[in-house]
């Protein structure tokens, strides 16, 4: 039914100025449109998301997406460099080392937006 479908995320944020500041200049993503519901991001190869406005921004206690890089090494340490905190998780099946977990061929760092939405970047490995 949807197998030919394409999607794309949507992330809740408390205020959209703070919102920008942190994934268009920390992050350094691309502003796709600024529209009345909220503010579209562009990713590699066609995607998006939208970032929007709510009174439930940062209430979800899982990951709300990830970013697939090809070097996350790398990545992680161009994010430290621009003032991004990643997450240290101990659980049962999932422990970080410096901020990266490997979890079933796949490498991983967790951290949050600044309304404490979980984000996330990984690599194949």
């Amino acid at each position: 039914m949807l197998e030919t479908a394409t999607s794309h995320g949507t992330i809740a944020v408390k205020g959209l100025e703070a919102a920008k500041a942190f994934y268009g200049g920390t992050l350094g993503l691309k502003v796709n449109e600024e529209r009345s519901d909220g503010v579209t991001y562009s990713t590699a190869n066609g995607g998006w998301f939208l970032v929007y406005p709510s009174q439930y921004a940062g209430t979800a206690q899982s990951t709300a997406m990830t970013f697939e890089v090809d070097d996350l090494d790398g990545a992680v340490v161009a994010m430290r460099a621009a003032g991004v905190v990643f997450e240290d998780y101990d659980f049962p099946g999932l422990k970080t080392v410096d901020g990266i977990a490997e979890i079933q061929g796949e490498r991983a760092a967790w951290f949050k937006d600044p309304d404490g939405n979980i984000l996330a970047i990984g690599q194949r490995s």
